[in-house]
């Protein structure tokens, strides 16, 4: 069996990635815990413990969890709820229903829930997490890609899954969850998703392409203005879409989208229509793209961000595909 755990130091501070193997119900109580804190929504759960426990691939079922510990200030990292301070959750499922379980190169992982503490966000445990994901999905389960779904005005998640692993966006789902809310979300802003691949199996690969020549150039889809808005919490300076470019004809093509989505939810949430609705606009507007490049068989091979001035900007790259021979 390979090692199921794994030490890492960020920021000179330490932390443990363990898979969970736990024969006891009560050691799955604490996921849920974090689970609530992280989302804050009670209508989207994880399944009991018990459930989680009997469904656990190291018991008899086909879920995983990884959970993410922290050190203590006297260099203790204890694997109780005290120091756990990030989780994964996943299980196995099947590509082609008529096949189901018969044939190994049919199965995937699905991934549904990778969260973090709000105090532990910049220590980057959510690509550590998903790494370490991938070597136990690979080396102990036997599987060869990752599945997930994230919010595609998300750019922290954007730039993990597409950038860091190399994901392929295979659909865009409008609305997906329906009114899930909680802190992350808002229930007025419809919650579509990309449904994401990860090929274990693959080395991330991308063709060359400088993103400042890219912006400087014009050679984008969605354009992002700031405005400054009266906010939940006061006078705030956020992104507004500026305008699309439905008919854009480009080998590279940007899509600007929010630099932290989770932000202008919650500082849009207020009763003038103009500043509520800024969420909702991108969200639409960015849909129109987001459909009408895949359509037009567009690729996104990246997700970057970049600096101007004291403005950071968040950019998904497409490429159009190559004409055929």
């Amino acid at each position: 069996m390979k090692t199921l755990e794994v030490i890492h130091k960020k920021k000179g501070r330490q932390f443990l990635f363990r898979v969970e193997t736990s024969h006891d119900r009560q050691d799955y109580e604490k996921y849920e815990e974090l689970r609530y804190e992280i989302w804050e929504d009670p209508n989207d759960t994880l399944p009991g413990s018990r459930n989680m426990c009997c469904d656990n691939y190291f018991n008899e079922g086909n879920c995983l969890i990884i959970a993410a510990y922290a050190e203590d200030d006297k260099g203790h990292i204890e694997q109780d709820r005290q120091h756990l301070v990030g989780f994964s959750y996943g299980f196995v499922g099947v590509t082609d229903r008529e096949i189901g379980f018969k044939i190994p190169g049919n199965l995937f992982f699905y991934s549904q829930y990778t969260g973090v503490r709000e105090e532990y966000r910049h220590f980057g445990l959510g690509v550590l997490m998903k790494e370490f994901q991938k070597k136990i999905v690979l080396e102990v389960m036997g599987i060869h890609s990752i599945t997930c779904t994230f919010d595609p005005l998300t750019g922290v998640n954007a730039y993990r899954n597409i950038h860091c692993f190399g994901m392929d966006v295979q659909d865009y789902r409008e609305d997906y969850y329906g009114d899930f809310g909680g802190k992350l979300n808002r229930a007025d802003v419809p919650n579509d998703r990309l449904y994401m691949v990860w090929d274990l199996d693959k080395a991330v690969e991308r063709p060359a392409y400088d993103l400042e020549s890219l912006v400087a150039s014009g050679q984008m889809a969605v354009v992002a203005a700031v405005e400054k808005v009266k906010g939940r919490s006061g006078p705030v300076l956020l992104e507004v879409v500026e305008k699309t470019d439905l008919d854009m004809d480009r080998d590279f093509l940007l899509m600007e989208i929010p630099f932290d989505f989770y932000t202008m939810i919650r500082e849009t949430e207020v009763m003038d229509e103009n500043v509520r609705r800024i969420p909702v606009d991108w969200r639409m507007e960015t849909r129109r793209i987001f459909q009408l490049l895949l359509r037009r068989k567009y690729r996104v091979i990246d997700f970057r961000w970049l600096q101007e001035g004291t403005r950071m900007r968040d950019f998904y790259v497409f490429q159009k595909p190559s004409p055929l021979k």
